[in-house]
């Protein structure tokens, strides 16, 4: 299985990821991007040394997200729902493989499923409205107007995202040595959890 994990820059959660992933799983490839990274730059200095206190390291140069990437990939883990949300937005011919690394592992595939079908059927609905009045209305007047007609699914989202345990990683971009070693722990655990469930999986 090919594994792509996705964040903001580049430097921090999704490399840490990558080089934990591959610490722990064989069978597959893994590699890492972000959304709105530079391309060649190094990995951010602490996680560096978070991962070498675990006795990691990773030959990294950061990688702006693009099809190719995610054509390769066979599963795609986001750090947060708002890098998925941009992904389905800039790349929705991917969808099926887009979650995040916490909602993937935590979340039962039946309650998932259901929320994603909620989700593509707002946006189809929401697609349609904004093609009907974009031409006749304000923007100000088009926001009120998707507001009032999608007042009940946007209910409906808020009640089954209430249900879901929170799905993002923690963000430890500027922050101390100890910020960047509790970010790592986080990943170790979700991770762990991936492995078993690729593995399970797989038998």
């Amino acid at each position: 299985m090919n594994i792509l994990f996705v964040c903001t820059g580049n430097t921090c959660r999704s490399p840490m990821a990558e080089a934990i992933l591959k610490s722990k799983y064989k069978k597959g490839k893994v590699r890492s991007a972000g959304i709105f990274a530079g391309k060649g730059e190094s990995i951010a200095e602490n996680s560096d040394l978070v991962l070498k206190e675990i006795d990691l390291t990773l030959n990294h140069q950061t990688s702006p997200v693009d099809e190719e990437m995610l054509a390769w990939a066979d599963l795609i883990l986001t750090m947060t729902d708002r890098h998925k949300q941009t992904l389905a937005i800039q790349y929705p011919d991917y969808q099926e493989k887009y979650y995040t690394l916490k909602e993937f592992v935590l979340i039962d595939e039946g309650e998932w499923q259901k929320l994603k079908e909620f989700y593509s059927k707002f946006e189809e609905k929401r697609t349609a409205l904004v093609r009907e009045y974009q031409n006749v209305l304000s923007d100000q007047e088009l926001e009120s107007k998707l507001r009032q007609e999608l007042s009940e699914e946007i209910r409906e989202i808020e009640r089954l995202e209430q249900t879901m345990p929170d799905v993002n990683v923690s963000d430890p971009f500027g922050g101390s040595l100890t910020v960047y070693r509790k970010t790592r722990e986080e990943l170790e655990k979700y991770i762990d959890m991936l492995v078993m469930k690729i593995e399970a999986e797989d038998e």
